[in-house]
């Protein structure tokens, strides 16, 4: 015979993941509107390339919820945009986004499931940001600007023009997204993380389902 404690904790299992889905889906559409609040540094980097904040939910969720839903809000993000907006890169864009994006969440879950502490999300936060920045030279390198010379007809050495625009020296595309694109990265992620630490304690009653 099962006791009663044992058939209440299914129960209250599903409900913890309804929940946990719940936030998810809000902070992922969310995020999908931050897409859109994008704007460009042209003094430090070619103006096509723009700052946002949309990763700041994901990070939000990794922490509440767990890095597998920081995951997951980056790949609803993405899917929404390709859904409603459309693509200009083939899909390779949303790609890059959803990859970065995961990986600094996922990271950033990691590090403070295993050590739950302002410390540990600070922690995570900065390491997040430094995967997520690396990650990025290669994401450019072999998938998005490829796809960009294709979709748009642009010569890459008009893409690379642009950044040597900023700094002669900056000459072939690794250089440039070494120079350009990783510390612009990691400082992007590092603006999420600084967002997130002040906003976290006044939402986390909507993000642990607390009154």
């Amino acid at each position: 015979m099962k006791t009663p404690t044992a058939a209440v904790r299914p129960a209250a299992r599903q409900s913890t993941s309804a929940r946990n889905l719940t936030v998810a889906a809000m902070l992922s559409a969310v995020a999908f509107l931050l897409m859109f609040l994008e704007f460009p540094i042209p003094m430090l980097i070619p103006s096509f390339i723009k700052m946002d904040v949309s990763d700041l939910p994901a990070l939000l969720g990794t922490f509440a919820l767990g890095p597998v839903y920081g995951v997951v809000i980056e790949f609803l993000k993405n899917l929404l945009h390709l859904l409603i907006k459309g693509t200009t890169s083939a899909g390779a864009g949303e790609l890059c986004n959803f990859t970065l994006g995961a990986a600094f969440a996922f990271t950033a879950g990691v590090v403070y499931k295993n050590n739950k502490t302002r410390k540990g999300a600070i922690l995570g936060s900065v390491l997040g940001a430094v995967v997520m920045a690396l990650v990025s030279v290669p994401m450019n390198y072999y998938i998005v600007y490829p796809a960009y010379v294709k979709c748009y007809g642009m010569p890459l050495e008009a893409i690379v023009g642009m950044y040597q625009a900023i700094l002669p020296g900056s000459y072939g595309l690794l250089k440039c997204l070494t120079v350009f694109n990783l510390p612009f990265t990691f400082c992007k992620g590092m603006l999420d993380a600084l967002l997130c630490f002040f906003i976290y304690k006044p939402l986390s009653p909507v993000l642990h389902g607390r009154k």
